[in-house]
C-alpha cells in the first residue's frame, strides 16, 4: 500500500470514528430523542387534537413527578439542572431517557461483576502499618485522604517507590522501550488508544520478541479503537504473535448506557515492579511524530518499586471482568524494591464510574481545599460541575495562587467552547488561566505547595469525573515534585494569559456554542 492509500485509509477511519461517536454518544441519543419528541408532539396535534387537554394534564403530572424525584436525588446540582431542562423540552421522552440511564440498562451485569472483583481483591495488597503510621505522623491530612482512597478499593500507601516524571510523551516513549527490553516475567498494557504507526510499531516489535522469549504479554484497549483505528480482528492478529489481547466493551449495534463507560486508563506494568501512567496513549501524535493540533504537550510518570503492584491489580481487575476463574496472586508477589531509599509517599488509585465514589474529583478537591500557597494545573478540558468550580474559586479567594494551563489549539470544538463558559466566573475569583500557544495540552497534572502532586489520566470534565474508568498516582513529598513544578513554569512561559478583555473579545460563535451546549454538558 502506497503512502496516499495509507493516508486515505486513516482519514476514512477518522471519519468512521466521528460517526460512531455521534451514534453511540449521549449527545447523539439526546438529539435523536428531541427529533422523536417533536415528531410525536406534531402527530398529537394533528391526529388527536380533541384529546389535547387530557394529554397536557398527563404531561404536567408526569413533569411534576420527575421534578420531585430529581430535587430529592443525590445528583450534582448542575446535572439536575440539565435533566430539568430536558424534561421541560421533551416531557415524555426526557423522562424515559432519565429512567433509562438511572436503571443502568445494558451494564448492570458489568457493574455487578466488577464490584465483585473489587470486593474479592480488597485485601490482595496489604497496607504496611508502619508506612501509614509514618504518614500520619508526618501529615494527618494526607493520611486522611489516603484513608478515603483506601475505602474505595485496594489502594495502599507506599513509601519505598522511586518516581520519575516525564514532561513530554517522547520522554516516556524512550524510557518505555528501555524498560520493556528488561521484562522477564510479564508485561501488561491497558490503553484507551492504540494506533498503528511508529510508536506502536516499535513497542509491538519488543512485545512480540518478549513473547517468543516466554514473557507473558497481555494487551487491552478500549473498544472505540475498533471503529476508528484498529481492525476488528486485531486481537486475533496479536495472538498470532503470542500476545494475549482484549478489547474493553467493543461497540455493537445495541444501544446501552454501558457504552458511555469507556476505559480511559493508560497503564503499563512490567514484572510487577515497574509501572507507567499518565496522559500518553500509544499513538504517534502523543510523541509529536505527527502533527495534530500543533505541538502536543503531555506528561507521564514511572513508578519503580512496591507501588507498581497497585497498577498490576487495576489491570487484572479490568482484564478479568469476563473471566470465570480470575487469578491475581502470582502477579502480586512482593518485588525487589529500590536500594536508594527514595523520599516521599505514593498512592496509586483508580476511579470506577459504576460506584458512587467520584475519587478523581474528590482527590482534586482535597488538594484545592487544603492548599496554602499554590495549586498549578494542566488539563485538556474544563467542563466543571458546581462543586469543582466552587473549590477552584474558593482556593483563589483564600489567596492561593491557582493557575490553569489549557490548550491553545483545541482538538474538539464543543469542549473548547464549554471550557470558555467558565472563564469569566473563575477570573472574577482570582483564578489565573493560560492557553498553550504552540498547540494542544493533553497533560492531566495537579501540583501544590511543593509537596503534593497528581499525575494520571483524569481530565477536569464530566466524562473523566463521572463516566470513565480512570487511574492516577498521588504523590506526597517525592523528589520529582520540584521537577513537575519546574515543568509547569516552563510550559507557562509558552502560554498566553486569558484576561477579562480577551474573554469579551472571544468569537460570538464560540460563545454561542458554549452557552447552548452547556445546557446538556453533563450528558455529553
Amino acid at each position: 500500500m502506497d503512502e496516499k492509500e495509507n493516508q486515505g485509509l486513516k482519514l476514512l477511519r477518522k471519519g468512521q470514528k466521528g460517526i460512531v461517536h455521534a451514534i453511540f454518544s449521549r449527545t447523539g441519543l439526546i438529539f435523536v430523542l428531541l427529533l422523536i419528541n417533536f415528531g410525536l408532539l406534531f402527530s398529537a396535534f394533528y391526529w388527536f387534537s380533541g384529546m389535547l387537554p387530557h394529554f397536557y394534564g398527563i404531561a404536567i403530572l408526569f413533569i411534576i413527578g420527575v421534578v420531585i424525584y430529581l430535587l430529592n436525588s443525590t445528583m450534582d446540582s448542575s446535572v439536575k439542572n440539565t435533566w430539568l431542562i430536558l424534561i421541560m423540552l421533551m416531557p415524555i421522552l426526557g423522562g424515559l431517557l432519565l429512567l433509562y440511564t438511572r436503571k443502568e440498562i445494558g451494564h448492570r451485569a458489568v457493574k455487578e461483576r466488577l464490584n465483585q472483583l473489587i470486593k474479592e481483591t480488597k485485601t490482595s495488597i496489604t497496607q504496611k502499618e508502619e508506612t501509614m503510621k509514618a504518614l500520619h505522623e508526618e501529615s494527618p491530612e494526607v493520611a486522611a485522604l489516603a484513608g478515603y482512597i483506601s475505602r474505595t478499593g485496594c489502594f495502599p500507601v507506599y513509601n519505598n517507590t522511586e518516581v520519575t516524571y516525564f514532561p513530554m510523551g517522547e520522554d516516556k516513549f524512550t524510557r518505555m522501550l528501555v524498560e520493556l527490553e528488561k521484562a522477564e516475567r510479564f508485561i501488561f498494557l491497558e490503553y484507551f488508544i492504540i494506533d498503528e504507526g511508529f510508536m506502536w510499531g516499535k513497542i509491538l516489535e519488543i512485545l512480540a520478541k518478549k513473547a517468543k522469549e516466554g514473557v507473558e504479554v497481555r494487551v487491552m484497549y478500549d473498544g472505540t479503537c475498533e471503529f476508528a483505528l484498529l481492525p476488528h480482528n486485531y486481537p486475533k492478529k496479536l495472538s498470532e504473535l503470542g500476545i494475549q489481547c482484549k478489547m474493553f466493551s467493543p461497540i455493537s449495534p445495541f444501544v446501552s448506557t454501558h457504552y458511555n463507560y469507556r476505559d480511559h486508563r493508560k497503564i503499563l506494568v512490567i514484572d510487577g515492579h515497574t509501572a507507567f501512567t499518565g496522559g500518553v496513549n500509544l499513538s504517534d501524535e502523543y510523541i509529536n511524530r505527527v502533527q495534530r493540533f500543533g505541538h502536543w504537550k503531555d506528561t507521564a510518570v514511572m513508578l519503580k518499586g512496591e507501588a507498581a503492584k497497585s497498577f498490576t491489580l487495576m489491570f487484572l481487575q479490568m482484564w478479568n471482568i469476563d473471566v470465570k476463574k480470575p487469578e491475581f496472586g502470582d502477579y502480586l508477589q512482593d518485588v525487589n524494591v529500590s536500594q536508594t531509599s527514595p523520599k516521599g509517599y505514593v498512592i496509586p488509585y483508580g476511579d470506577c464510574p459504576l460506584d458512587n465514589d467520584k475519587v478523581g474529583e474528590r482527590v482534586y478537591m482535597d488538594i484545592l481545599n487544603r492548599s496554602g500557597k499554590y495549586v498549578h494545573i494542566m488539563t485538556p478540558y474544563l467542563i466543571l460541575d458546581t462543586e469543582l468550580e466552587a473549590a477552584l474559586k474558593f482556593a483563589a479567594e483564600r489567596g492561593v495562587d491557582v493557575k490553569l494551563i489549557l490548550p491553545g489549539i483545541p482538538d474538539k470544538k464543543i469542549p473548547y467552547a464549554l471550557a470558555k463558559t467558565h472563564y469569566a466566573s473563575l477570573l472574577d475569583s482570582g483564578v489565573k488561566i493560560y492557553e498553550y500557544t504552540p498547540g494542544f495540552v493533553h497533560a492531566k497534572v495537579f501540583v501544590s505547595d511543593d509537596s503534593k502532586a497528581v499525575v494520571g489520566t483524569i481530565n477536569m470534565d464530566y466524562r473523566s469525573l463521572y463516566h470513565h474508568f480512570e487511574c492516577a498516582a498521588f504523590l506526597y513529598k517525592t523528589s520529582c515534585i520540584s521537577v513537575i513544578e519546574n515543568d509547569f513554569q516552563k510550559t507557562l512561559s509558552k502560554c498566553r494569559e486569558v484576561t477579562r478583555e480577551s474573554v469579551k473579545k472571544e468569537k460570538i460563535t464560540t460563545k454561542l456554542l458554549g452557552s447552548v451546549m452547556k445546557v446538556i454538558a453533563p450528558l455529553l
